[in-house]
C-alpha cells in the first residue's frame, strides 16, 4: 500500500464483497460487513505502522564484540548476520536456572521453525538463550526443529545490553542492521509495560500464529490454559 495515493473508503470496499454463506441471516451479514470494514481499517493501520517502523532513523551503534557459542562452534555478533544486511534476534527463555524452556516461547519458535528458511532469503534469523549450547541443541533435536539457528550467550553480555540489564530470563525480539560495515540496533519490541486492562502486554502485530488463529474464533485466547512442551 502506498500512502501517497487516496484510499477507497472501507465501507465502499465492503460493497464489492460478494461473500455469503449458506443459511446466514440478514442480521449476521450486516454485522459481518461492519466487521469487514474494521478489518480493512486494521490492515491499513498495520501497514502504516510498518511504514513508520521502516522509516526509523539509524539506531545506536553496536560497539561491543559479543561472542556466542553456536551449534558449530564460537561465533561473533557479526557472524550472526550470515552475509545478510539485517539480523532478527529472538531471546529465548531457556536460561540455565530452568529445568525446561518456556512453553510459550517454544510454541512461537516451533511455528517459526517452519518459516526460518523462507525468512532467511531476506534476513538472518538467530535464536539466543543463556543455557549452554549442548542443552539448546539437545532440545532442538527433541522438538524436531530443523530451520532455526540456536546460539548460547554464556557470558550474558548481549543479554544484559539488549534484553535485561538484570540478566533476567525473559523473551525479547530485536532487529539489527549492518550498513557500510557498521552494525546498529534498528528496533525492539517494547510493549512489555503497556498492557491494557484484562489483556497481556501483547505486541502489535502479534508474533505468534497461535494467537492469530485463536483470535478468529468465538472462544478467543482464553485464560484457563497454556501451551505445553509435551502432549
Amino acid at each position: 500500500m502506498t500512502t501517497t495515493h487516496p484510499l477507497t473508503p472501507a465501507a465502499e470496499l465492503v460493497k464489492l464483497s460478494e461473500a455469503h454463506f449458506p443459511n446466514e441471516s440478514n442480521e449476521y451479514r450486516q454485522a459481518r460487513n461492519a466487521l469487514l470494514a474494521e478489518e480493512i481499517e486494521l490492515r491499513r493501520h498495520i501497514e502504516r505502522v510498518a511504514e513508520q517502523r521502516r522509516a526509523l532513523p539509524p539506531g545506536g551503534e553496536v560497539s561491543r564484540n559479543y561472542r556466542f557459542e553456536g551449534e558449530h562452534g564460537p561465533v561473533s555478533f557479526a557472524d550472526l548476520f550470515n552475509g545478510k544486511q539485517t539480523l532478527v534476534a529472538y531471546s529465548y527463555m531457556f536460561g540455565p536456572q530452568r529445568k525446561r524452556p518456556c512453553p510459550m516461547c517454544t510454541s512461537l519458535l516451533s511455528a517459526w521453525d517452519g518459516e526460518a528458511r523462507d525468512v532467511e532469503q531476506r534476513v538472518a534469523l538467530a535464536v539466543i538463550a543463556r543455557s549452554p549450547i549442548e542443552r539448546l541443541a539437545a532440545f532442538k533435536r527433541e522438538r524436531g526443529w530443523h530451520g532455526l539457528k540456536l546460539y548460547s550467550d554464556m557470558s550474558g553480555d548481549y543479554t544484559r545490553d539488549y534484553v535485561s540489564a538484570e540478566d533476567e530470563d525473559i523473551a525479547a525480539f530485536n532487529v539489527f542492521t549492518r550498513r557500510d560495515g557498521t552494525i546498529r540496533h534498528f528496533w525492539s519490541e517494547e510493549m512489555g509495560a503497556t498492557g491494557d486492562p484484562g489483556q497481556d502486554p501483547r505486541g502489535a502485530p502479534d508474533l505468534m500464529p497461535l494467537w492469530t488463529i485463536l483470535d478468529a474464533t468465538p472462544e478467543g485466547r482464553g485464560k484457563d490454559w497454556y501451551p505445553k512442551l509435551d502432549y
